[in-house]
């Protein structure tokens, strides 16, 4: 074969391949993924290698120091529940948006049930203050981030049903509005701020994504911060988070002491950090690094570069989710990718700030790196459905139209249904018609044809005899 022959049937088969990716995406040659799919596992994957170092550079001397075992027991437990996340996250990466489609109402409702039940007596765990737990021991599950993503799930749902509820606060309060709210309030109660906080930025980034005008999106967020405000003024709780943000120095051995020992971590860090598992702080000064400060021991062990890469990792997740959701099949699968984006950037920026000291200090644990079950599982959950939808996944939903619109649809239907009827009778009426003329036709010039054969043969006849006769 010739090189230019050569050159044809490779340009060929690039354009084959490049036919069969999904959506006109850059495909893997491997496994024929988007782009933004492939960054995205790559991101997950990195962020949770890096998450089991730091658990385990972050608990083992503590837990040695406090004779509570080897100091593997942190670790063993992170890759444990990575592993069990990684299979949900792979099961619903191949059709997790077709799957929960018919579970998003129950999902919901026992989500709110299992934050009801956090409260009851002998079923709530309390930890430092706060029930946030169900179960015991080391099996405990934490429900609110189960509703997290539920409300991110019914929320694309809602809208994408009704895109253009956004465009009345009336009916966007009911129902959407008025259950993320009370979601909002059940979970302030335990209470648990941060993941409050959380829920509300998500549902922020799902309404802009589904178009409201910036009128409607500005009194929706000036009544939650209001409420906000009334709430962090009424309970000493939200009230001493808030004063020790403002000076968590004037408050360095009281609610102002983890914000202290973090910035101390970080600031001793520098730029390149002390090295893996040379951080002081974690040891005796920050209380559970290995969950909501892990940043802080980061910081301190890696220095400025191990923290900026941290945030790498994190923006590649917004921006492959973003162009996911834009690529998406549907609106809401795209409101759906919004969703979860939204709900892992938010968690990450607002750890950061905390332990940065930019924020109050909310209890929310880095995505993928930070030791808990529950977010663990969970994140790893919402994570298989944005590379779903990234792989180019999506469900029916049905548009439903407003009352005073289907009405006239409907009227608009019967009308032009009549129409039709009208239009369909006149024309079997003409169509009758037109074939019994054909048949009156038709019979009209066999007679004529029978007539003119007759005269024909008369004529044939006279001749026959006249020539007859001049013959005699």
């Amino acid at each position: 074969m010739s090189q230019a022959g050569r050159r044809s049937n490779s340009s060929g088969a690039r354009k084959s391949r490049a036919e069969r990716s999904p959506r006109g995406a850059p495909s893997d040659l491997a496994g024929g993924q988007p782009l933004e799919h492939r960054i995205l596992l790559t991101a997950t994957l990195c962020l949770l290698a890096f998450g089991a170092v730091m658990v385990y550079s972050s608990s083992s001397a503590s837990t040695l120091l406090q004779g509570r075992g080897s100091g593997t027991g942190y670790l063993v437990k992170f890759v444990v529940y990575g592993a069990l996340g990684l299979v949900v996250m792979r099961v619903l990466a191949r059709d997790g948006i077709a799957r929960v489609q018919g579970l998003v109402a129950p999902l919901l409702a026992v989500s709110f049930v299992l934050v009801l039940a956090v409260h009851i007596p002998h079923l709530g765990v309390s930890v430092n203050g706060a029930r946030r737990w169900l179960g015991s021991g080391p099996l405990q599950f934490q429900p609110s981030e189960l509703l997290k993503l539920a409300l991110v799930l019914y929320s694309a749902t809602l809208l994408a049903r009704r895109p253009q509820r956004v465009h009345d606060l009336r009916e966007l309060s009911k129902p959407l509005l008025a259950v993320v709210g009370s979601a909002c309030l059940l979970v302030a109660t335990q209470p648990d701020l941060g993941t409050a906080m959380v829920i509300a930025f998500t549902t922020c980034a799902l309404l802009v994504a589904a178009g409201i005008p910036l009128r409607n999106l500005a009194i929706i967020g000036g009544s939650a911060f209001a409420v906000v405000a009334l709430y962090a003024i009424a309970r000493p709780y939200a009230r001493a988070r808030l004063t020790s943000f403002i000076d968590p120095w004037a408050h360095a051995s009281g609610s102002g002491f983890q914000a202290v020992q973090g910035q101390i971590a970080i600031g001793s860090g520098g730029l390149f950090g002390v090295g893996p598992g040379q951080s002081v702080q974690k040891i005796f000064y920050l209380p559970e690094a290995h969950t909501d400060f892990i940043l802080a021991v980061v910081g301190e062990e890696l220095g400025v570069v191990g923290v900026f890469s941290l945030l790498f990792l994190y923006g590649l997740i917004a921006y492959a989710g973003l162009r996911a959701a834009k690529a998406a099949r549907s609106l809401h699968s795209a409101l759906i990718a919004v969703g979860v984006t939204a709900l892992i950037v938010s968690q990450a920026i607002l750890n950061v700030f905390a332990v940065l000291g930019l924020a109050p200090l909310t209890g929310v644990p880095l995505p993928f790196v930070s030791y808990g079950s529950s977010s663990l599982i969970v994140t790893l959950a919402a994570m298989g459905l944005l590379l779903n939808v990234a792989s180019g996944g999506s469900a029916h939903v049905r548009a439903v139209a407003p009352a005073r619109r289907r009405r006239s649809r409907a009227v608009a239907t019967a009308e032009s249904g009549e129409a039709r009827a009208a239009k369909g009778a006149t024309r079997r009426v003409a169509d009758a018609s037109a074939r019994e003329q054909a048949r009156w036709d038709r019979e009209r010039s066999s007679e004529e044809d029978r007539d003119s054969r007759r005269g024909n043969g008369r004529a044939r006849g006279a001749g026959a005899r006249g020539g007859r006769r001049a013959a005699r």
